[in-house]
């Protein structure tokens, strides 16, 4: 378990003295981490938005108060879209960063070379369009092709991070995913919510058996579904055998997502564990099962294990997730939090991990996870757009060694987990 009250510092030497993938170790050192500089490459940038919660931190410090921060530097920002509450334009006058109007030349800072130690890509929020499965089209493709067609042009790769998953359509996720590994792109991606508070704390050693897992998440399928998939397969990635992908995907809508409860495919204790983590009491299940909205993402993994992740977004307010390990009796499930102050502190976690791997030159846990999330995401919206049909999943036999990577410690309440 990572201890808490984690300073910038100790994470970053625990980083650095971690040779081994996944590995924290303990700061054997005090030495000052020099800051490392990055690009930003975005949609969209107002207060609240992602790229406000990110990169508002490497400019005015975790808590966004002008406080320390991570040790990292920006040295410039493409935007895609300036909106009538814009902060790039004011906070790039600020703290004195070019915004520059091609991707190539926030990543070459406007010269001929590649000068920055890394890439952040947010490609969420802004005005794009959405296709017929309700997928949100935003361009991370080309944003990562665009950043990636620079490093190849100037003859220089640096490590990326892409916010949240990819694609958002399949083949541009794989297509992501591919030109990294073909061109040694060191490469993150995902959500925050991997990364974020848990409530309560679980213990699942790396290992353990898990005979049943359900999630639970709400809001839009493609939006929060993406957010309710990374914090499932965070934790079921750790059972015996490490992670050998997905066969079969399948949506299934309102009557037909509660039978496959009713009848026993996916497990009710289970899930009534995950609903008690978000405090959702037993005599509100009737107005669950009446709700038009809900959703089941249900799928096999090539163990045998079930995956089961409900989304009901008039129902419950967050995302949970509950395991029955074998030899432990009941579920365990935990809550997984969405804080806002201050300022969104589960972003600063995010942050750490890139922060990390710009420092250290290798991701710190492994972007196999969010390919595999994006495809299941993808495949149940297809599902569902074709009928609530099962669909074989050859292409996600995504096989990966997830890393033992630290999630944010439950802090005493009096005290700020971001704080230095």
């Amino acid at each position: 378990m990572p201890e808490t009250g984690l300073s910038r510092r100790d994470w970053l030497l625990r980083a650095a003295a971690a040779a081994v993938a996944g590995g924290i170790a303990r700061p054997t050192a005090a030495a000052a981490v020099q800051p490392k500089s990055v690009a930003a490459v975005i949609t969209a940038y107002e207060k609240g938005l992602h790229a406000d919660v990110l990169i508002g931190k490497i400019l005015e410090g975790w808590q966004q108060d002008g406080g320390a921060g991570p040790a990292l530097k920006l040295a410039s920002m493409y935007v895609e879209q300036f909106t009538a509450r814009d902060l790039a334009r004011p906070l790039a006058q600020k703290y004195n960063v070019p915004i520059f109007d091609t991707i190539e030349k926030a990543v070459t800072v406007g010269g001929d070379r590649i000068p920055v130690d890394g890439v952040i890509s947010v490609g969420e929020h802004g005005d794009y369009p959405w296709n017929d499965k309700e997928q949100h089209l935003y361009p991370r493709r080309r944003f990562f092709q665009e950043i990636t067609d620079t490093f190849r042009k100037y003859g220089r790769v640096v490590p990326v991070f892409n916010d949240k998953h990819l694609g958002p359509q399949w083949g541009d996720a794989k297509w992501m995913y591919d030109r990294a590994r073909e061109m040694n792109v060191p490469f993150m991606a995902g959500s925050s919510l991997a990364v974020t508070y848990r409530d309560p704390e679980i213990a699942v050693p790396m290992g353990s058996e898990i005979e049943a897992a359900v999630g639970i998440g709400y809001s839009g399928l493609d939006i929060y579904g993406a957010h309710a998939l990374e914090g499932f397969q965070a934790l079921v990635e750790r059972r015996r055998g490490a992670e050998a992908g997905v066969k079969w995907v399948q949506c299934l809508a309102r009557n037909a997502a509660w039978k496959a409860l009713d009848d026993g495919v996916v497990a009710n204790d289970v899930f009534e564990a995950a609903l008690a983590a978000l405090g959702v009491a037993k005599d509100r299940h009737d107005e669950l099962r009446r709700s038009e909205r809900s959703t089941l993402f249900l799928f096999e993994y090539h163990d045998g294990l079930i995956g089961a992740v409900f989304m009901l977004p008039e129902s419950v307010g967050g995302t949970s997730v509950a395991l029955k390990i074998k030899g432990q009796g009941g579920a365990l499930a935990t809550r997984f939090e969405e804080r806002l102050q201050p300022r969104h502190p589960h972003f600063a976690y995010l942050l750490k991990g890139i922060e990390r791997m710009i420092h250290t030159g290798r991701p710190s846990y492994p972007v196999e996870r969010t390919l595999l999330t994006s495809g299941i995401l993808d495949r149940a919206l297809t599902s569902r757009h074709q009928k609530h049909e099962k669909l074989a999943t050859p292409e996600l036999a995504i096989k990966y060694l997830p890393a033992d990577y630290p999630h944010a410690p439950q802090p005493d309440l009096a005290s700020d987990p971001t704080a230095n």
